[in-house]
């Protein structure tokens, strides 16, 4: 799902934990169904480790989760630094993680979504989802996608966009 993918060469496209096959059945709960819909499963522990191992590379780096600006201002700090070194140093792989889960975490936090691993036509990555909606955020896909545009200075004005369309209750 996401654009870069944590799969290897010789890994399926099945979501972790299945024979080869399952899956494939429109009938089956973890594949996208006919619509094309996404669908959303409850996070496990290696998705658990997954966020908590990326949330806390993202402190180290002196991001606050809570504080759109500290994400935007940290991400756009490490698409420079990236891009000034001709792209070596720290991988785009690990910054996108990195930020995708740091923003993640802020709609988790922030907005009447929650943390799931989700199965669209386009694979199985982390995403979050609102309950009783049919649209799911896919954090990833958000920062790969203007990580390979080179854009900065997008996070705040993307992610408070987000939060306001599906705000937490109080």
């Amino acid at each position: 799902m996401g654009l870069f993918s944590r799969k290897g060469k010789d890994d399926t496209d099945e979501p972790a934990g299945l024979e080869p096959g399952v899956g494939e059945d429109p009938d089956d709960a973890l594949s996208p169904d006919v619509t094309g819909r996404p669908v959303a499963v409850p996070l496990g522990d290696e998705e658990r480790d997954r966020i908590a191992s990326a949330l806390e590379h993202a402190a180290a780096e002196g991001v606050d989760v809570d504080d759109l600006a500290s994400i935007g201002a940290h991400y756009d700090t490490a698409y420079r630094r990236w891009a000034d070194e001709g792209g070596s140093g720290e991988g785009p792989d690990v910054v996108v993680e990195t930020y995708a889960v740091a923003i993640g975490e802020h709609l988790a936090r922030h907005s009447a979504r929650d943390w799931a691993v989700v199965t669209d036509v386009f694979g199985t990555d982390l995403g979050l989802v609102a309950a009783r909606a049919d649209t799911v955020v896919v954090p990833h896909n958000l920062v790969g996608a203007r990580w390979m545009r080179g854009e900065t200075g997008w996070v705040p004005g993307v992610v408070s966009h987000l939060v306001s369309i599906r705000p937490r209750s109080r």
